[in-house]
């Protein structure tokens, strides 16, 4: 099993990433900007608005303009070889998959997959799992990557999640915004 090595390796990449995103002291403002598609339509969005599965976030820090979209929540639809209760020691766990879109626009920028979050009602946030295995659902977003200008990754990111729950949304939770991106999780 590849559980201590991969989260060593993912806790390195985060700290690389982090460190080479951040670029600073970590107290850098944001400017939100609206995206290429709802720029006629609306003014720009704010930092902790709701928006639906599919709708594009652009913000940009650093001189860096990165937009993430959160595309797909699946839960219990897949099966892999190790249950999420077998994994974790838990009772009633099963795993979910989001699938994220980010591009970076312009500007020097990583993308990982550890600021994104579950957020549940009951106020419980949801890390993505640090483990991975080959039947997880593919593609997988990476653990860590750094894009070029105009450069995008596409993927799915595993978490452990209580079965006979959904989240309400999925929050992008990067120290570069103010208050996390969000977007629903349909309740169906």
């Amino acid at each position: 099993m590849r559980t201590t090595t991969t989260i060593a390796f993912g806790v390195a990449l985060l700290l690389a990433a982090a460190t080479a995103c951040s670029g600073g002291t970590g107290a850098e403002k944001v400017s939100v900007k609206p995206t290429e598609e709802s720029a006629a339509a609306k003014p720009s969005p704010s930092v902790g608005a709701p928006r639906p599965l599919g709708k594009p976030f652009s913000f940009t820090t650093d001189g860096a303009t990165m937009v993430m979209t959160v595309l797909a929540y699946e839960q219990g639809k897949f099966h892999p070889q190790r249950t999420a209760d077998e994994e974790f020691g838990t009772t009633g766990y099963t795993w979910a998959a989001v699938e994220i879109k980010a591009c970076l626009k312009n500007g020097v920028g990583a993308v990982t997959r550890f600021p994104w979050a579950l957020a549940y009602a009951n106020g419980a946030r949801i890390k993505p799992s640090g483990v991975t295995y080959d039947d997880f659902p593919k593609p997988e977003y990476p653990y860590a990557r750094t894009l070029k200008p105009g450069g995008c990754v596409r993927g799915k990111t595993v978490f452990a999640v209580p079965a006979k729950q959904r989240p309400e949304s999925v929050l992008y939770t990067s120290t570069s915004l103010e208050k996390p991106a969000e977007w629903l999780v349909p309740q169906t």
